[in-house]
């Protein structure tokens, strides 16, 4: 029995401590990025719509490239963009054609399960970034649901109430034991 108690006491302080080291790496990477976390100088964005499946599930999270002035200029059809529309959203659909006239590098855009391609051409100076190659299936809908009001009490109130109830556990333990050992002193003192 303690041998499980010892092994299911350090798989929860292990899980803790992981989860709080990745919280406070993405916090620090947020404030230091201006708001974006980066992991190894990829930002994390979660797929909310089926326009790009199969390439992307929707609920899907993937990593993408922040682009610079140059970069932004030298994409080619084919890339997977992150660009912002007129009405600051963020969007990542495919090139499909590259335009330009004397002043501007201009995108043509489309999902890869829409049947046609964008209306608005994406001018290189709104395109933020550039898809990765890398996609974790799924983990959106929990970073979506972490986001919300609910989401964001139940993970920070569940590991509270799971430390609290361990601690109370181990000073449970703690105090048996002490009593275990008062009893063999006494029992030890009446012998002699």
């Amino acid at each position: 029995m303690k041998k499980a108690f010892k092994v299911v006491s350090s798989i929860i302080t292990f899980v803790m401590f992981v989860n709080i080291a990745a919280l406070a790496f993405i916090v620090i990477s947020s404030k230091a990025s201006g708001g974006e976390p980066l992991i190894f100088g990829h930002q994390l964005k979660a797929v909310l719509s089926g326009s790009m499946e199969p390439t992307f599930q929707t609920g899907s999270i993937i990593a993408v490239n922040p682009l610079n002035g140059e970069e932004k200029k030298a994409l080619k059809a084919g890339d997977v963009i992150t660009f912002q529309t007129k009405d600051d959203i963020l969007v990542t659909h495919r090139i499909t054609d590259v335009q330009t006239n004397e002043s501007h590098v201009m995108y043509e855009t489309k999902g890869d399960n829409n049947n046609a391609i964008d209306l608005e051409l994406v001018l290189a100076e709104n395109v933020t970034a550039v898809y990765s190659g890398f996609t974790i299936p799924y983990a959106g809908y929990f970073v979506d649901f972490a986001q919300s009001k609910e989401g964001s009490a139940l993970l920070l109130i569940g590991p509270g109430l799971i430390l609290l109830v361990y601690a109370a556990f181990t000073i449970y333990q703690g105090l048996r034991e002490v009593d275990k050992k008062t009893e063999e002193i006494q029992s030890k003192e009446n012998i002699v």
